[in-house]
C-alpha cells in the first residue's frame, strides 16, 4: 500500500485529470448514494476521474460500506483510513496529499453540497478562468437555531479574520494542483484551512448553490468547535488580539489618570475620607484587569507557537487502498 505525501505524482503518471476529496466521519447513511451521484458526475466530465475518501476515525462503518461498494462502482477511487480522529481539515489535508488529479475538489460527505458542484467547478478551473472555485451559498436548508449559528459564526469570521470570504463561508472549493501544493506546504497546525487557501491568493472565482437539507444524522459541527476554529483563525492570521490589548491599555491608562486627578484635586479640597484608598483599588483593579487579558492573549500565541514547533505531523494515515472500478 502506498503512503500519502506532499509530493503528489503528476497528472500524466496516474491517468487521472480530476480528483474529488471527501473526509469522512460518521457518514455511513448517506455513503450509498454519495458514491452513485459521484459516479454520474464522473461519467460525465471530460477526462479520468477519481474520488478519494479519507476515514477520519469515523466510529460508525463508513469504512466497511467503502470497502463494499467502491470495488464495484463504475469510478475509480481511493480510501485513506487515519490512525484517530484528526479532524475534518487535516482530513482534506490528506486527501489532497494522496488525490491524482491535475484539478481537485473538496466537499463533505452528507450530501448538503450537491456533488455536481465540482462539475462546474472543474469546468472553470479547466478553461484557465480560475485557479480557485469556491462554493457561495446562495440559501440554505438547515434548522433555524443552526442557521442563525452559522450565519453569525462566518459574519464574524468575516469581519475579523477575513472580509474576502462569502458571506455564508466556504465549505466546498475546488483547486489546481499547484494551488494544493501551496497549502500542503503550510504545514500549520491550529490554523483554517479556509484562511490559508486565501492567504494564498491565485485567481478566485465564487459559484453559487443550495444548501441542502441534511439526509440523515447530526452536524458534528458544534459550537464548541466554531468557536475554536474562529480563535484558530485570529490569532494564526490577524493581530486584533495584540491590537485590543494595546487599545485597551491605552484607553484604560488615560481614564487611571483623569480618576487619578479627580482623587487628587478632592483630596486637596478635604472631601476624602480615607487618602489613598479610592486610587489604590482603580490601580489594583486595572492592573489586575489588564494583566490577566494580556496574559491569556499573549499566551495563546505562545501555545500555538510551541504546538508549531513540534513539526508533529497534521495527521497519521494507517493505509491507503485503490480500487479501479469496473466497466
Amino acid at each position: 500500500m502506498r503512503s500519502p505525501s506532499s509530493e503528489q505524482p503528476g497528472a500524466d503518471e496516474s491517468g487521472v485529470r480530476y480528483s474529488i476529496v471527501i473526509p469522512v466521519y460518521g457518514n455511513e447513511a448517506t455513503l450509498g448514494a454519495l458514491i452513485e451521484r459521484l459516479t454520474e458526475v464522473s461519467a460525465r466530465l471530460d477526462g479520468p476521474t477519481e474520488a478519494v475518501f479519507v476515514v477520519d476515525g469515523s466510529p460508525d462503518g463508513s469504512l466497511a460500506v467503502l470497502r463494499r461498494l467502491l470495488p464495484e462502482a463504475r469510478m475509480r477511487s481511493q480510501v485513506v483510513v487515519h490512525s484517530r480522529n484528526f479532524g475534518s481539515f487535516p482530513a482534506i489535508r490528506t486527501g489532497l496529499a494522496t488525490a491524482r488529479g491535475e484539478y481537485l475538489g473538496v466537499m463533505a460527505a452528507d450530501l448538503q453540497e450537491p456533488p455536481e458542484l465540482m462539475e462546474s467547478f472543474f469546468s472553470r478551473l479547466a478553461s484557465g478562468e480560475c485557479d480557485v472555485a469556491v462554493g457561495r451559498r446562495e440559501s440554505r436548508s438547515d434548522p433555524a437555531v443552526s442557521s442563525i449559528a452559522s450565519r453569525t459564526f462566518w459574519w464574524l469570521y468575516r469581519r475579523v479574520v477575513n472580509p474576502a470570504i462569502p458571506r455564508g463561508g466556504v465549505d466546498v472549493f475546488g483547486c489546481t494542483r499547484e494551488v494544493a501544493g501551496q497549502l500542503l506546504r503550510l504545514d500549520e497546525a491550529h490554523s483554517s484551512l479556509v484562511a490559508q487557501l486565501y492567504w494564498i491568493g491565485y485567481r478566485r472565482a465564487e459559484v453559487p448553490y443550495e444548501r441542502r437539507p441534511r439526509p440523515s444524522g447530526r452536524s458534528g459541527w458544534t459550537f464548541r468547535k466554531r468557536v475554536r476554529y474562529l480563535l484558530d483563525s485570529v490569532f494564526a492570521f490577524t493581530d486584533i488580539p495584540i491590537s485590543v490589548l494595546t487599545t485597551v491599555g491605552f484607553v484604560g491608562g488615560a481614564l487611571t489618570t483623569v480618576a487619578a486627578l479627580i482623587v487628587f484635586v478632592g483630596w486637596l479640597m478635604g472631601r476624602i475620607v480615607d487618602p489613598g484608598y479610592t486610587p489604590l483599588m482603580l490601580v489594583l483593579l486595572f492592573s489586575t484587569f489588564t494583566l490577566l487579558s494580556g496574559l491569556g492573549i499573549v499566551g495563546s500565541y505562545v501555545w500555538r507557537t510551541f504546538e508549531n514547533s513540534k513539526a508533529r505531523p497534521v495527521s497519521i494515515a494507517m493505509s491507503v487502498e485503490g480500487f479501479d472500478g469496473v466497466g
